[in-house]
């Protein structure tokens, strides 16, 4: 199989080398094959191999589960290209039940998914033209009568996009019987190409950016009029305003505005439910804190104060849980994660060693290069103190010598449930055979048979997200938001997968 995932509670079995080994159930292997979608943005193409092992997979399980699977993937995981995938491919699976047409109802969470889901039914089904969809599958179409219902003028609007197959397209190939006056004359509105522009902060400013104004002031009090109705109205969501921070500060907006939103951004149960992990508000705080502004230092306060909030959204790090965090602080490490990014590979491990000093009890952080060097993080002013640490490079020298980590766990016979290294290089077995990370991590698991090991290579060069290896060892390439969610969901392997089978349909 492509990934070899491993946990303690399968029936543990010894591979040639004579280390830990574990055997999954189909459904265990189906949920991990699901769950990992989430790292990278897969397309799922005929002949992509991703897609196959999926639909041998799904062959191998019992079609309720594969039902259930998708539904949790879209309502528990929030992810939403896998469960179309695992629908249309149990359609072509499963028949004279109407399993199908409840996936389809519980998967269909958003407008625009009924477009998405008839989208790759077409490329699953080889239908290259959009009006040989009438062959569509019974019980697709019987659940997207039912999606048709659920929505209404405001959300059909807002994801009314123009795309291979429209709204309209959906419409004429489902042929959803209204529930009332009301949705049929909604329904109308699709086929007439009437509906009502919905009030967003997109189309908005897209209107208002459209306007001719007479002079320059008159267009800057428009915006800042426009700016301050959007934070009063409540209309800016969560991610909205911290993307917009800088937008709302060159608008002039007026103090009482400010203050809503300063206080906004620093709610404890606004940023729990924007579930925001802590590098989008170092990216924000990149973004403002050269800006010119007497309300920047309230603004940046805020975002101190969430980042704090946000990191209980970061998964798997009890209070007790134990954890070394080594960061790589070399030159290397200093570009954007992604072409847009604020954040930087350096700011990773940095910012993490911060947040998990707050998270959990038993917390060593360091710096590593030439020689492993342990470095008590600050708890406080996180992202000020990420970019004091620009300072520290080349402190311990050039070199990515992570093993030396594992060397000290050894030497002070320490026991830790997770090390985490973050880098921007391929590490595992790039020390020969004497001093290779392989070797040192086998050592250490004689003392600390429990330890995970996390290997970030923030650069990607894996040729996978994530990579699995014997004696719990966890090769991970890139970056994603979603890989706490994923490494926590693959640990807890065994409850999930009983929590599945509970699911409703």
């Amino acid at each position: 199989m492509k990934f070899n995932f491993l946990r303690k509670e399968t029936k543990v079995v010894r591979n040639y080398e004579g280390a830990k080994a574990y055997v999954m159930t189909p459904a265990e292997e189906l949920y991990s094959a699901v769950v990992t979608t989430g790292l990278s943005n897969t397309s799922y193409e005929k002949g992509n191999d991703r897609l196959e092992r999926i639909q041998s997979l799904i062959k191998k399980n019992d079609p309720e589960f594969v039902a259930k699977l998708a539904v949790y993937a879209r309502r528990d995981m929030y992810l939403r290209s896998i469960p179309l995938v695992l629908t249309t491919e149990l359609a072509k699976q499963t028949s004279g039940t109407d399993l199908v047409s409840r996936t389809v109802d519980g998967i269909v969470q958003r407008a625009d998914e009924i477009t998405e889901l008839l989208a790759y039914y077409q490329l699953a089904n080889e239908r290259t033209e959009t009006k040989k969809l009438n062959k569509l599958s019974k019980q697709i179409q019987k659940g997207l009568v039912k999606s048709f219902n659920k929505f209404d003028e405001y959300q059909f609007a807002k994801y009314n996009r123009k795309a291979e197959i429209t709204l309209k397209d959906a419409l004429f190939l489902v042929h959803p019987k209204a529930k009332d006056e009301n949705q049929q004359a909604v329904f109308n509105k699709i086929v007439n190409g009437t509906l009502e522009a919905p009030y967003t902060w997109e189309v908005e400013l897209s209107v208002l950016g459209q306007k001719k104004f007479a002079t320059e002031e008159e267009r800057k009090v428009a915006f800042k009029s426009k700016w301050e109705e959007l934070i009063f109205s409540n209309k800016l969501g969560y991610m909205a305003t911290l993307r917009n921070l800088r937008n709302i500060l060159e608008a002039g907006v007026s103090s009482s505005a400010m203050d809503k939103v300063c206080r906004y951004l620093a709610d404890e149960k606004a940023v729990g439910n924007s579930k925001q992990l802590p590098f989008r508000f170092l990216a924000a705080y990149r973004e403002l804190k050269n800006t010119d502004s007497p309300y920047l230092s309230s603004l940046l306060e805020a975002l101190e104060n969430a980042v704090m909030i946000s990191a209980k959204n970061i998964k798997g790090f009890g209070f007790d849980t134990s954890v070394v965090i080594a960061a790589d602080v070399s030159g290397s490490m200093q570009k954007p994660v992604s072409n847009k990014s604020k954040v930087l590979l350096y700011d990773i491990g940095l910012l993490m060693s911060m947040i998990l000093q707050s998270q959990c009890n038993n917390v060593v952080t360091g710096i590593f290069g030439d020689r492993w060097m342990r470095v008590p993080m600050p708890k406080n002013s996180i992202l000020r103190n990420v970019d004091e640490f620009y300072k520290r490079e080349g402190e311990v020298g050039y070199s990515t010598n992570g093993y030396l980590v594992i060397e000290d766990l050894i030497k002070r016979n320490e026991k830790v449930d997770k090390l985490m290294l973050f880098t921007d290089t391929q590490m595992w077995d790039s020390h020969g055979l004497k001093n290779s990370f392989e070797d040192s991590w086998n050592r250490y698991k004689t003392i600390a048979p429990n330890a995970k090991l996390y290997i970030f290579d923030l650069a990607g060069y894996g040729r996978q997200p994530l990579e699995v290896r014997k004696n719990d060892v966890y090769l991970i390439a890139g970056w994603s938001d979603k890989i706490f969610d994923v490494l926590n969901a693959l640990e807890d392997q065994k409850s999930a997968v009983e929590m599945i089978k509970k699911v409703v349909l």
